[in-house]
Order: C-alpha cells, then structure tokens, then sequence
C-alpha cells in the first residue's frame, strides 16, 4: 500500500481495490493495475537517455473487488490482462509513444477479426491527460456508444513504419479522432447532433476490449522517476499506459461474431482452424485407397497440420445431424466432411462456417484449398 499512498491512489481508488492487512497489521493490496508498481521499478534501475523511450510490459491475472461480477468473462472479478507502460523523456515524446500504441491496438484488433473503435473515454482512477477506449459494437455491450459511422470506411489496419517521422503516426491519430466517438460517459449530445449528419449517427451498445492512457508526470513526480539530462539536471519521466483485456476478448469477440447457429471464429484465434466431421459406418472403406472415412479424417488431419494448420476431428459415434449441429456450434472456420463421397470416388466436401454452399474437391486438393482460403481471410 506504501507506493499507492505515495500517488496518492490507495484512497482514490474506490471499493473495486481490494485492502487487507497482513498478521503484523501492515496494509497491503490487490492490485487492480500496475502504474505505482511498474513505475517504482523504472525508478530504482536509474534510467539514462540511452534507455529512452523505454516500453516494458506483463500479462497476468488482476483481481477488481466488482460490486456485481456479470456478463461471464466479461465482467469478472478475477480476470487477465496485458499491461504495457511507456516512459519518455518529455511529453512530446510520450506523445509519440501513445500514437504509436494508438495505431498499434488498430492493428491488432484488426488481426484478430475486430473492427474496434477508438473513442474518447474518461480517464478515471488511472488519471491522465488523454485516453481511448477501444470498442466493438455488439447488442450485449456493457454500454451505449455513439459515433459518427463514417469512421468505419477508414482503413482497419493502418500502415506506418517504426523509421516513419512523428507526424505520420499522429496523422493517423488524427484522421481516426477526427469522427465523433465517445463512450457514455464522455457523450456530448449537443455536439453529436452538431457535427454529424443524422443518417450517420450511430447509436449503439458496445465493449470495451482494450484501453489506452497518456498521464504524463502524474506517477514520475510522485515516485520520483526522472532521468539525468545533458546539463546535470534531473527531468521526470513523461509516460502513459496501455491494457487489452485477454481474458474478456473471448466473451466479446463472440458476442460480436455469432448467428443462431454458434459462435463464428475468425482464422487467427480460433481454437482450430479446421474441423474435420466423419460420415458412414466404420466398416466401409474406399476401393482406391482401402481407408475407411475414420482413417481417412486422420489422415487428412495429418496433411494439415504438415501445412501448419490445427484441425480437430470429430469421429464419435452420433448422427450426422448432431454433428454438424456441433460442428456450427463451436464455429471453426472451415469444415470439412469425409463421408459417401469419399468411399465412393475419394473426394471430400468443405464449406467456410456461415456459408451455405459446399464445394466438392478431391483428398489430394482439399488441403491446398483450405490452405488458400484461409490465408485470403487474414
């Protein structure tokens, strides 16, 4: 409790804040973020301006004493989270750091199927000059958000490069920021109703899968984390935080990607990228290759993960029906079906999850075929 009296956060904080005692009566906590933590550490190495700017990192499990836990992994109490923290010499250069993050999480939701939306948040307990929430929209967010809908023709995935100057990243900053989006609690209806045309208001409940912060010296000053510059001078640290909910990204890209049938992953985090469903009685086999339609599944399984995808097949003894029903259920991306077809001319049939038609291609092609489709969706 020591360095969060220090910033001045141990009775800021809240009821979400875990406090106990230890058996000598010292005060300690659960810590629901890492800002003293991280930034006490900077401190006791003595950073010098050759190790700026400097990004450093974790992911772990963070405990929040939540009034009323809901929404499964959503809202828990005990949940997972990648944290990073950035220190910079001055606020110009924490700036950058924040840019780059910015574009970075942009980048990243992109990746994992996510159309997520950077809108104007408050800063709350972790304080700061400046902060973005990054959201999906789906029906069972947590909250209303509002933004003007033309955003979602910029890029998802912008390109710039580490060597770029400064301005280019604080372009795309700026083109994203310049559409109104804000979180309930930053709302500003007057200025919505302003600044955007009516057919592209877009009002809608969201999630909250990743948030970012710039605070400058807030925690620099109070734990003395300054740097020696070139004329003996001591300058404290300008930095900025930045989290991804690991564990509650499950529960929100599921939320956002799903019909009635099951859940719709996207290639690049799906538990398998391929399921692979078993058709006919197990005594038949093909007169060609002499494998029954089990024999066969595994090999196929094999085939694909020598091209360096996971495939999960499903060989129990139920019906066809209940299978498939399964199959749509968990949502892999790509299905595939060894059955009749087969036995009779070893060909196999595969569908992209969500699609209704089913193409016919022979044992040898379906991998290429998977293979090709799948590097299309990414």
């Amino acid at each position: 409790a020591e360095l969060w009296r220090r910033s001045g956060r141990y009775d800021d904080y809240g009821k979400e804040m875990l406090r106990i005692q230890d058996r000598h009566g010292r005060e300690m906590l659960y810590g629901p973020t890492n800002e003293e933590l991280i930034t006490e550490i900077v401190a006791q190495t003595a950073p010098t301006l050759r190790d700026l700017p400097k990004l450093m990192y974790h992911i772990q499990w963070k405990f929040r004493d939540e009034v009323r836990p809901r929404f499964g992994v959503m809202r828990g109490r005990e949940f997972y989270m990648k944290d990073a923290y950035s220190f910079d010499v001055d606020d110009e250069a924490g700036q950058l750091s924040y840019n780059k993050m910015f574009v970075s999480y942009l980048r990243l939701f992109a990746r994992l199927g996510l159309r997520a939306i950077p809108m104007r948040a408050e800063t709350g307990p972790i304080g700061g000059q400046s902060s973005h929430e990054f959201i999906i929209l789906a029906k069972t967010g947590e909250s209303l958000v509002y933004c003007d809908q033309r955003v979602f023709d910029l890029a998802p995935s912008p390109q710039v490069g580490a060597e770029d100057a400064p301005s280019a990243w604080q372009d795309i900053v700026n083109s994203w920021t310049s559409f109104y989006a804000a979180t309930s609690d930053e709302h500003d209806p007057a200025r919505f109703t302003r600044d955007v045309p009516s057919e592209h208001q877009l009002e809608q409940r969201g999630i909250e899968v990743g948030h970012i912060f710039h605070f400058g010296k807030k925690y620099s000053e109070s734990l003395d984390c300054a740097v020696t510059l070139a004329d003996g001078s001591r300058q404290h640290l300008s930095m900025g935080s930045y989290g991804v909910g690991v564990s509650r990204l499950a529960g929100a890209m599921i939320e956002a990607s799903h019909d009635d049938k099951g859940i719709k992953w996207h290639p690049s985090v799906a538990p398998f990228a391929v399921g692979i469903t078993t058709v006919g009685k197990k005594e038949e086999r093909n007169n060609v290759t002499g494998l029954s339609v089990e024999e066969a599944a595994t090999a196929l399984a094999e085939k694909i993960a020598c091209a360096g995808l996971s495939a999960l097949v499903d060989d129990r003894n139920e019906r066809a029906g209940v299978k498939f029903a399964d199959m749509d259920l968990i949502g892999l991306p790509v299905q595939v079906v060894v059955g009749k077809s087969y036995l009779q001319d070893g060909t196999v049939e595969w569908r992209v999850r969500g699609e209704n038609s089913r193409q016919v291609v022979s044992m040898e092609a379906v991998v290429e075929a998977l293979v090709t489709t799948l590097k299309e969706w990414n």
